[in-house]
């Protein structure tokens, strides 16, 4: 063969191999199955592993949930850059036609020399680890999605699992987060179409499996399943606890519900057609949310709901609370017109809560879940903090916010410092302010409660105006001053 056949076809070979990589990278995931989007800890370093058809909106809720926006994710998977993450500490550790590894070490304070004790996360002997609770309650809302099969009768808080077919199974078993992963606690019976079992469930997130013939199998009708990190893929079922139903345009094409609970997405929750209406069962968690129906594309709120707020648009949103409520009060300011409460737990929506006039103030119950919040109050139209409350953080005008806690679940503390005047703890939480969170003496420590969310938390000690990182912790990560600062890194609620 003469050089420039031989030329030719190795043009043409590479050629092939360029649009085989394309057409890998842009290929969308099969078998109904979504993109791999998954961490873990292991050998001293956090792994995150994304898949290459993952949307950006599907990257984002990950991101977050994880507490890893603005890192540069996004960068890499438009531009191939790892630039931004590189700065952050972060490595491409390896990469193939469907997923990419990311990685960055974990670092014992004294001894960035030494590796992280292993972390071993929940295989599916060990199931019953933090990773896979009996409940998890660190999400906002869900819903299940079936096919073949209608989703999991419920009556009486006990739920009917299941498995269609299997007709040629001797022995078929449920197992799952609420039984520990215990293969042969919950036998099924065989019906004429398949099997079941029944179970007492709470609202919430659960996890679970078929044990057919002592094979761990997932549910093949439901396309919910989630990677627990270890290489197992389990079935999803949320036990629900708010019945969405839109009684009336029964000749209505599409029905979807949108709130604050799904950020007003449109197209994300759909409703089912039924002969009294449009129903959507969901789990909610606890707290204050507001939605509308989308019936053909236009916006209704739900008139079988008399609780209502203004929408900024001249109409009406529903609102629905879940939960004991708690008082916002405002003392004095008697010959105020309108007192409104905004915070990040309605968007700072500051037209929305109108608080009502009492012979001392102004107050108004408000029901919100476990969390940290920032928040004030607007009298005539000024921005008041509370001054009941001695908590507050940062924000961009420098005039503060009031900050609330509540159920904190996590305690920090600063040990061996009896010595100091003044101790605080700041981080991602309250946006890295270092004298809002003054911390209390007990005896030669100091400590302070907070709620952190699901994901990485970065935090340190501001002491006697000096930061510090924890010595008591060994998990630390550098930051771009060098100075480094402690991981804390919550798996579920």
């Amino acid at each position: 063969m003469n050089r420039h056949i031989f030329s030719s076809w190795s043009r043409l070979l590479r050629l092939c191999r360029v649009s085989l990589f394309i057409l890998l990278w842009f290929q969308l995931p099969v078998n109904g199955q979504d993109p791999v989007k998954k961490y873990t800890i292991k050998d001293g370093k956090m792994l995150i592993e994304l898949g290459k058809g993952m949307s950006p909106a599907a990257l984002d809720t990950f991101l977050e949930q994880f507490n890893l926006k603005g890192l540069g994710f996004h960068q890499f998977f438009q531009t191939r850059s790892a630039d931004s993450l590189h700065q952050q500490g972060w490595r491409v550790e390896q990469t193939n036609s469907g997923q990419t590894m990311f990685s960055k070490p974990l670092m014992p304070v004294g001894s960035v020399n030494n590796p992280l004790d292993r972390m071993i996360l929940a295989g599916k002997e060990n199931q019953s680890s933090s990773l896979f609770p009996a409940i998890n309650r660190g999400i906002t809302y869900g819903y299940n999605r079936f096919r073949n099969k209608n989703a999991f009768p419920e009556k009486d808080s006990v739920v009917t699992f299941y498995l269609r077919n299997a007709s040629q199974a001797r022995q078929v078993f449920l197992a799952g987060s609420f039984n520990a992963w215990a293969p042969a606690q919950h036998a099924m019976t065989r019906t004429d179409s398949g099997w079941i079992a029944r179970v007492a469930l709470v609202p919430g997130k659960h996890w679970y499996k078929f044990v057919v013939d002592g094979n761990w199998v997932v549910d093949p009708d439901n396309q919910l399943r989630e990677n627990d990190g270890s290489g197992n893929v389990n079935s999803v079922f949320f036990k629900t606890n708010t019945l969405f139903r839109l009684p009336s345009f029964q000749n209505a094409k599409r029905v979807f519900l949108a709130g604050s609970f799904n950020n007003w997405r449109e197209r994300d929750l759909p409703l089912v057609k039924t002969s009294r209406g449009w129903e959507l069962p969901l789990f909610l968690a606890q707290g204050t949310h507001i939605y509308k129906f989308i019936v053909d594309g236009q916006w209704y709120h739900d008139t079988v709901n008399p609780e209502t707020v203004p929408d900024g648009h001249g109409g009406y949103n529903s609102l629905l609370r879940l939960g004991t409520p708690r008082v916002f009060r405002l003392d004095g300011f008697p010959n105020a017109q309108e007192v409104f409460l905004a915070g990040d737990f309605n968007h700072w929506r500051d037209f929305e809560l109108r608080m009502k006039k009492t012979p001392t103030g102004w107050e108004l119950p408000y029901t919100i879940g476990p969390g940290n919040y920032a928040y004030k109050f607007k009298v005539d139209g000024k921005w008041v903090l509370d001054p009941a409350n001695p908590l507050k953080v940062g924000n961009p005008e420098g005039t503060g916010n009031s900050f609330l806690i509540v159920s904190p679940n996590h305690t920090f503390r600063l040990k061996n410092h009896g010595k100091a005047k003044a101790a605080y703890v700041a981080g991602d939480f309250n946006n890295w302010d270092p004298t809002a969170l003054r911390m209390t003496r007990e005896g030669e420590d100091w400590v302070f409660q907070v709620h952190l969310p699901v994901g990485k938390n970065r935090y340190k000690f501001f002491v006697d105006g000096e930061w510090i990182i924890d010595p008591s912790n060994k998990l630390w990560e550098q930051n771009e001053y060098n100075t480094g600062n402690s991981i804390i890194w919550v798996e579920n609620q």
